[in-house]
Order: structure tokens, then C-alpha cells, then sequence
């Protein structure tokens, strides 16, 4: 399951009322140079970057009418042959992260890694996320 942190950090200075607007502000200020951590883990079962995408800075959106930021992530995968597990969206503050697969249905996996990622070294690989600036909301106040 998706977990998140960092929110509070995010909003501590914030001097006016906090809106969808306002949040959705402090939000692309904060990921507008994030990146994606991919983690495996290796046969002694130790974890292991498998690649670190960054931010398409054009790529970052507020979707007004469903109150949500999209945006896109790009990079080199490291390290293949390893399954990916778990996976990080860090920002300067906020942060949300969780299990993911390439396989799909795959129960308690929150991130369906798009087929873009190969588990190959040397390839590129993108990904689609979206932070739901209404729930966001809800949770903070």
C-alpha cells in the first residue's frame, strides 16, 4: 500500500489557508526536481537500486478538475535481472512510496511498473504517477 510522508514539512510555513490550490502550489514547488527510486533485492536477499528515474520537468501538471498533479519519470535501469519490489517518489519534502511489480495483478503491489521497464541494464524506462491533491486534503486537515 501507498504510503506518504513529508506533508506536514510541506505545508509547515504555508501563512494562509490551505486550499487544493494552495497545496497543489507547494506541491509542484516541492517535486518539480523529484526523482523515482526502483529497489530489488539480490539472491542473499539484500536490497539493490535497480534505477533511479528523474522528473520530466515538463511532464508536471495540476489537473484542476480532478484535483490531482501527474507528471512523468525517466532513467537508465542499473542493475538487471533483479524483480523490483519497492519503489520511492522523493521531493524536497514530501515523499510517498510502496511495493511494485511488472507483473500485473499481483496482490499487495500498489505500482504496476509500465512496460517500459525491461529489468534490462542500459535500457530507458518511464513512469506515469499521479498525487491526488483531494486526498492529500482530506488526510491534512
Amino acid at each position: 500500500m501507498r504510503k506518504e510522508k513529508g506533508l506536514d514539512a510541506l505545508t509547515e510555513y504555508c501563512d494562509r489557508r490551505l486550499t487544493a490550490s494552495t497545496l497543489s502550489t507547494l506541491l509542484r514547488e516541492d517535486l518539480s526536481e523529484c526523482y523515482c527510486s526502483i529497489f530489488g533485492r539480490d539472491n542473499n536477499e539484500e536490497s539493490t537500486l535497480l534505477a533511479i528515474l528523474s522528473i520530466i520537468p515538463e511532464s508536471l501538471e495540476y489537473e484542476q478538475f480532478d484535483q490531482r498533479i501527474d507528471f512523468v519519470v525517466s532513467g537508465v535501469i542499473q542493475v538487471d535481472a533483479y524483480v523490483p519490489l519497492t519503489y520511492r517518489v522523493q521531493g524536497k519534502y514530501y515523499e510517498f512510496y510502496g511495493r511494485c511489480s511488472t507483473t500485473p495483478k499481483v496482490c499487495g503491489v500498489d505500482l504496476y511498473l509500465s512496460k517500459s521497464y525491461t529489468e534490462k541494464a542500459g535500457d530507458m524506462a518511464r513512469q506515469r504517477f499521479s498525487v491526488s491533491v483531494k486526498k492529500l486534503l482530506k488526510v491534512h486537515l
